[in-house]
């Protein structure tokens, strides 16, 4: 028996930097351990999380040997089951994001999971659509849910509201019932609208902490001088939720305000309900663009020019 059975086609990294360290080769096809389910995958999706890593600043700390396949995001169909795995069948479409902040190995044709980082995929997604959602949904959902415990009637605003984790944070805040101003350029500000946000504000029109006011929650994507100023426009009592450890606790609490930082963790439950979100209606992914697996590297630099409207995924034929 040949060795071709046990191969695969993956994009990893020999050793840390710019996008021209991503090879579209073959790799060993991993299998199903204990308690993991093997994905036959049909899409990856692409965070910022993912060059940074590639340039050594991301989760390295958590990096085996390399080389190393990228990637957290995945949509696909189980094609083997691991030990003690029942809650799921060959064949089921599934979607997650894999071992975060370990390595996840999502951009290659199959990528092994712990069967509790995965959830059954919305039906009414196709696979590109659905790797958009995991890691930047459950971002939205642990800081605003999680966190913030935002309640219908408050006052959120959402900085990069039309990014990959602002895109749905908009629109998770609206499905529960809040009051939601988001930050975004020019060219962006309609489609922030059209997410359902009730007020929108221009970030190169001057300082938001002149214009804004009154919030109950601040979702910062920016972390730095983005934090600092956002305390300026909170409600006594009100929390700032930071996903890149920005926030400064000592300044918040002498202001009378909470400040927390968050890293997502992957979570089935929380999948499961964002999936039914999704098939509700009440949230849609926005892809910008998506690539073939072996342009992961083209990928890679629109994603860090850091313009995205939404997100980007690779399709994996």
């Amino acid at each position: 028996m040949s060795d071709t059975n046990h191969q695969m086609k993956a994009v990893r990294i020999h050793q840390f930097g710019d996008s021209n360290v991503l090879v579209h080769e073959s790799a060993t096809r991993p299998e199903a351990q204990l308690g993991e389910v093997l994905i036959r995958a049909h899409a990856a999706g692409i965070n910022p999380v993912d060059w940074k890593t590639r340039k050594g600043q991301g989760v390295a700390g958590h990096m085996p040997p390399f080389p190393i396949i990228l990637g957290w995001d995945v949509s696909g169909t189980i094609a083997a089951l691991g030990a003690g795995v029942n809650d799921f069948r060959v064949g089921d479409d599934v979607f997650g994001m894999i071992r975060f902040p370990k390595m996840g190995s999502a951009y290659a044709e199959y990528v092994s999971s712990p069967a509790d980082h995965v959830a059954l995929k919305p039906k009414s997604l196709d696979h590109v659509q659905a790797a958009a959602v995991p890691l930047a949904a459950l971002t939205a959902w642990q800081a605003l849910v999680g966190v913030a415990d935002l309640q219908a009637g408050q006052r959120v605003l959402i900085h990069a509201a039309a990014g990959g984790v602002g895109h749905f944070a908009v629109q998770l805040a609206k499905s529960i019932g809040a009051f939601v101003t988001g930050t975004a350029s020019p060219h962006n500000l309609q489609f922030v609208r059209d997410l359902g946000a009730d007020e929108v504000f221009d970030y190169t029109s001057g300082p938001f902490e002149k214009t804004l006011r009154d919030f109950d929650v601040v979702l910062d994507t920016y972390g730095g001088e983005v934090a600092a100023r956002s305390y300026q426009v909170m409600k006594k009592g009100g929390i700032l939720v930071s996903i890149l450890g920005g926030g400064n606790k000592g300044l918040a609490s002498g202001m009378g305000l909470r400040s927390e930082s968050i890293l997502v963790k992957p979570e089935k439950k929380q999948l499961s309900q964002i999936a039914d979100l999704i098939d509700k209606g009440k949230i849609r992914p926005f892809i910008q663009s998506s690539f073939p697996l072996a342009q992961a590297k083209k990928a890679h630099e629109i994603s860090q020019e850091g313009h995205v409207r939404g997100k980007i995924v690779l399709s994996i034929p």
